[in-house]
């Protein structure tokens, strides 16, 4: 994986097997096979899968300089 599937940068990072990490928008993802699975990263590093609200105001606020 080369770039996020939220907000489409490259600036992501490696954190398990099949794990990503975005530094622009701040999300976690896995790939595996041709499923992607986007998580929001809460307060306390736990890991909500997101959905499509949640992916629709990442890409706002990534938008508009805000993460």
């Amino acid at each position: 994986m080369n770039h996020c599937p939220v907000c489409g940068q490259r600036s992501i990072g490696k954190v398990g097997t099949g794990q990503y990490f975005c530094w622009d928008c701040c999300v976690e993802f896995t790939v595996k096979d041709n499923d992607i699975k986007v998580f929001d990263v809460q307060a306390d590093g736990s890991l909500l899968l997101a959905d499509d609200y949640v992916l629709e105001q990442h890409v706002i606020l990534h938008q508009e300089g805000v993460t």
